[in-house]
């Protein structure tokens, strides 16, 4: 059986979005070793398909010789087949500089002779996990992929007792977004709504969203508590996967709760669930662009902007709490 090294995105909901991609590569018989940073390794231990998980040393900028060098010395003549998912030309450096025979991947920023085999980059914003699928060189199914991820039921039922919550007896709010606040559902909505609901509400977010987590604790007393970085990766997957519902703003957290296959509400506003929507069944996705009630028209949505250009952030603002709340059953 051959091994893959797949360098994996930096981004925790591009990366769930992989999994579809990695399961067809093992279903064919390719042994996986996923290189990733060690904020996005703990989505690749979540994935059964994965045999190894190398934790890159790896930080955001710069080239990082010194790291590469020594890393390319652990990992020459380990793979046949390298799949290089980030666009950059400083990701496919590691497995052409380990020899590795077949580096497949997107032409990216110029990265002739350090892949081989370079699929044309895409126009336009297509759908990621179709984007990703298609790196494994097949054609049939890539819209119907949805990713998974799954959790040992011993580690789900740990991080519940550790929090002191029973499984389906809390909602999960996830209320970040790592690329702006364009993409932020206002604190003072997320507040108002939990405020509604009858079961408590953990929030959960990385130590950057402590602030709007705590904004909203301030503004629904005694129906919420914020995690924000208080929890591991895994323990933030391990109670999204136990929780009655999520609600959250279209952010890796999104994607992680739609692979776990739960019930949420997803709210876009600057960005579009037609590239990156929550590929989950039980998901129900506010976006007021598609909304043909809502006026005035929204026209300059999506933007992906990271902050509003024309300072009103109109798109998330005029979601209401209550019609979340509905969506929720708990109008």
């Amino acid at each position: 059986m051959s091994w893959s090294l797949v360098v994996a995105p930096q981004w925790i909901g591009d990366a769930v979005m992989t999994e579809p991609l990695l399961r067809r590569l093992h279903a064919r018989g390719e042994r996986l070793a996923v290189g990733a940073v060690p904020w996005v390794a703990p989505v690749y231990r979540a994935m059964p398909q994965v045999d190894e998980v190398i934790e890159f040393p790896f930080r955001h900028g710069g080239l990082q010789w010194a790291a590469r060098r020594r890393l390319t010395r652990e990992l020459r003549g380990r793979f046949d087949a390298a799949y290089v998912l980030p666009n950059s030309f400083k990701s496919a450096l590691l497995p052409w500089l380990a020899g590795v025979p077949r580096r497949i991947g997107y032409a990216g920023e110029a990265r002739i002779g350090v892949l081989n085999q370079r699929l044309p980059n895409p126009r336009g914003k297509p759908p990621m996990v179709a984007f990703y699928s298609a790196l494994s060189g097949e054609r049939e199914g890539l819209e119907q992929d949805r990713p998974a991820l799954q959790l040992a039921q011993s580690a789900i039922d740990d991080t519940l007792a550790e929090q002191g919550v029973a499984r389906g007896g809390y909602l999960v709010f996830a209320p970040g977004a790592e690329y702006g606040s364009s993409k932020r559902w206002p604190a003072e909505h997320y507040a108002a709504l939990a405020a509604s609901l009858e079961q408590p509400v953990l929030l959960l977010g990385s130590g950057k969203d402590a602030p709007v987590c705590e904004a909203i604790v301030a503004g629904a007393p005694g129906r919420c508590r914020s995690l924000a970085g208080r929890t591991s990766l895994a323990e933030a997957f391990a109670l999204i996967a136990a929780a009655r519902a999520v609600v959250s703003n279209d952010s890796g957290l999104m994607h992680v709760a739609a692979a776990f296959g739960v019930p949420q509400v997803a709210l876009f506003g600057s960005s579009s669930p037609r590239h990156t929507p929550p590929l989950n069944e039980r998901a129900q996705v506010l976006w007021l662009k598609d909304d043909p009630d809502y006026q005035p028209a929204l026209d300059c949505a999506p933007c992906f902007a990271r902050e509003c250009p024309l300072g009103h952030h109109r798109c998330l603002r005029d979601i209401t709490p209550a019609r979340v709340a509905a969506l929720l059953g708990e109008s």
